[in-house]
């Protein structure tokens, strides 16, 4: 809720961008990340401008090649987060988080009840994948319509 006090926590103007982590915010991630790493060939990069970068490329939706230049490259940074989303990392973040926002509400970390409408139940008695993926796919076009349909097969 927008209250005067809730207000300064989302003020994101003395940042650089709006997606940067603040201090606080780095404190919640910082200890799930894997130690920085030195090698002989790179020099060891910036956790948290790592994460502010990806953090950039989420929030705006901008392409990798349209990483501003203030934020480490964009192969390393792509490389780091396909690493994190290998080792299992992003999941535990997102879990940890996930559990102190429900603390934060007075609940329990964990949800304790699971609902299952009928309509699901329904569908997954009757062989759910394959009826999910025909309803989502494309309707095809006619073939009668195309010129091409004599020789191409649309199978």
């Amino acid at each position: 809720m927008w209250t005067a006090e809730n207000r300064g926590t989302y003020d994101h103007r003395t940042k650089r961008y709006p997606s940067d982590l603040t201090d606080e915010e780095w404190a919640l991630v910082e200890p799930h990340l894997p130690p920085p790493t030195k090698s002989r060939r790179h020099r060891a990069l910036d956790r948290r401008e790592v994460m502010n970068a990806i953090l950039y490329v989420l929030t705006t939706g901008c392409q990798w090649r349209q990483l501003p230049r203030d934020f480490p490259s964009k192969s390393a940074v792509h490389k780091y987060l396909i690493g994190l989303q290998y080792d299992g990392v992003l999941t535990r973040i997102h879990d940890a988080l996930y559990g102190k926002v429900r603390e934060e509400a007075g609940k329990a970390p964990t949800p304790t009840l699971s609902i299952v409408d009928s309509q699901s139940v329904k569908s997954a008695e009757k062989g759910g994948a394959i009826l999910i993926r025909m309803a989502t796919m494309r309707a095809r076009k006619s073939r009668a319509r195309s010129a091409t349909s004599a020789s191409i097969r649309w199978d």
